[in-house]
C-alpha cells in the first residue's frame, strides 16, 4: 500500500496520482550497461584465456581469479546501481484528492507535503524543451504563507497542475 493510499482521510477520493519519469532512470541505466558490460568483458576474457587465445594466457592463476572477481562485481554493481534508481523513482509519490495535495518523497528519509486544497496558493509547471516532448518537468506548489516546494522530474506536470486547479474550481472558498 502506497503512503498517499495509507494517508486517505474519510470521504476523501484519490482523483490524481502520478511520480518521477522515467528519465530520472537514464544515469543509472548507463552506469549499470557500462559496468555490466565491463564485468562481462572480464568474464569473456577469463573463457579465452582458457582457451589459450585471450590477452591473459599465460598469466598467474591470482590474475585469472582476480579478473573473474572483478568482471562479477562489476555485474552485481550494475544491478545494484539499477535496483537503487528504480527504488528510488518509485519512492516519490504526487497525489491529489478531492480535499489536499499530497507529495512524498525519499527512501530513507521522507519528506512529505499535505496541503489542503483550500490553502493552495499557486502551483507552477517548469518545462525544458525535452520535457515538453517526453512529459516531464518541475512543479512548484506555494501554499499561503508559506515558501514555495520545487519538486522536479515529475511525469505529466501539466495533468497534475490541471488535476489541482479542477479541484479548487469545484469547491470554491467562501
Amino acid at each position: 500500500m502506497s503512503y498517499v493510499e495509507k494517508s486517505l482521510v474519510p470521504g476523501e477520493t484519490l482523483l490524481y496520482q502520478t511520480r518521477h519519469h522515467w528519465m530520472v532512470l537514464l544515469g543509472p541505466l548507463l552506469v549499470s550497461v557500462v559496468l555490466a558490460g565491463l564485468g562481462v568483458g572480464c568474464l569473456a576474457e577469463l573463457v579465452a584465456v582458457k582457451e589459450g587465445k585471450g590477452m591473459l594466457a599465460g598469466a598467474s592463476a591470482t590474475g585469472v581469479h582476480a579478473t573473474e572477481l572483478a568482471g562479477v562485481l562489476m555485474i552485481v554493481v550494475a544491478i545494484a546501481t539499477l535496483a537503487f534508481g528504480l527504488a528510488k523513482r518509485n519512492a516519490t509519490e504526487m497525489a491529489v484528492t478531492n480535499k489536499r495535495v499530497l507529495i512524498k518523497t525519499g527512501m530513507g528519509n521522507r519528506r512529505t507535503l499535505d496541503l489542503m486544497l483550500s490553502r493552495v496558493e499557486s502551483i507552477a509547471v517548469e518545462e525544458t524543451f525535452w520535457g515538453r516532448m517526453l512529459g516531464f518537468g518541475s512543479v512548484i506548489v506555494r501554499g499561503t504563507g508559506g515558501t514555495p516546494e520545487s519538486f522536479v522530474m515529475i511525469s505529466h506536470p501539466q495533468e497534475f497542475r490541471r488535476s489541482v486547479q479542477e479541484q479548487i474550481g469545484a469547491h470554491p472558498q467562501s
